[in-house]
């Protein structure tokens, strides 16, 4: 198969690096950034639930060769994160009550158990760590406006995942991982219908929970961490059920 340009200049990139590198070490890498860049995309949730992911556009925006993508796609559906089509396609999975209510229930308990893990393993340089990370979101709010999607996806994550991996579960950190890769969807609609509707800051969960962290407040944290984790999901739950009653009126 004829190999894309970029691909080329990964390998010889690579293998300058190491003498002893050879070239299918090279095509790995390149499979594995294809799919790093791919599951990166949906777990910060730059596409719609319902889009069509097709291997021939995504590898011309990669710049790399289909098969990479194809690879990448395969490993993405057997983790629930994208479906399979019978046009061969594949999609980012509509939102549906069930779906919505199972991830949501999962979410909750799954990651309520890492900030249980992750209290008494936290220092203050942790601390100081989730309190830095919630001011850069502020400030990212505060003087961007609207137009800061995927800045503010990337500090959540850094947030959550910073509280996470003081829990010392990489078992559960790698069941955390996959349940924000089938969330992705979710957390950008919610993300649309709070920037519509207004309410509570985005991060006055976050100071919650860290002050029930600072305290060492089980129960407080855990609390704050579900009404974190309940917002979203409650806000696309509330659309749903809008445009059910708008169905059964006008239907």
């Amino acid at each position: 198969m004829k190999r894309a340009r970029g691909s080329k200049e990964t390998e010889a990139s690579n293998a300058g690096t190491d003498e002893t590198t050879l070239s299918p070490v090279g095509r790995e890498t390149m499979h594995d950034r294809v799919y790093a860049k791919l599951r990166h995309s949906l777990i910060n949730g730059m596409f719609d639930a319902g889009d069509v992911l097709r291997i021939v556009d995504l590898a011309e925006r990669l710049q790399t060769s289909t098969m990479p993508v194809r690879e990448a796609l395969g490993r993405l559906v057997s983790e629930k994160a994208l479906e399979a089509l019978p046009n061969r396609s594949v999609r980012v999975p509509l939102i549906t009550r069930s779906r919505l209510d199972d991830l949501a229930r999962a979410r909750t308990l799954i990651e309520g158990q890492m900030v249980l893990l992750a209290l008494p393993h936290l220092t203050r340089e942790d601390l100081a760590v989730l309190r830095q990370t919630n001011l850069d979101c502020d400030a990212a709010f505060e003087e961007h406006g609207r137009d800061i999607g995927q800045v503010t996806s990337a500090l959540n994550y850094r947030f959550h995942f910073h509280l996470y991996s003081v829990a010392r579960s990489p078992v559960l950190l790698s069941i955390v991982e996959s349940l924000w890769l089938q969330s992705g969807a979710i957390i950008r609609q919610a993300a649309q219908i709070h920037d519509a509707q207004g309410g509570l800051a985005a991060t006055d969960h976050h100071w919650a929970l860290i002050a029930a962290l600072e305290a060492g407040d089980a129960d407080k944290a855990l609390q704050s961490l579900t009404n974190d984790i309940s917002r979203s999901f409650d806000l696309i739950r509330g659309r749903l059920e809008a445009q059910e009653t708008t169905e059964v009126r006008y239907g």
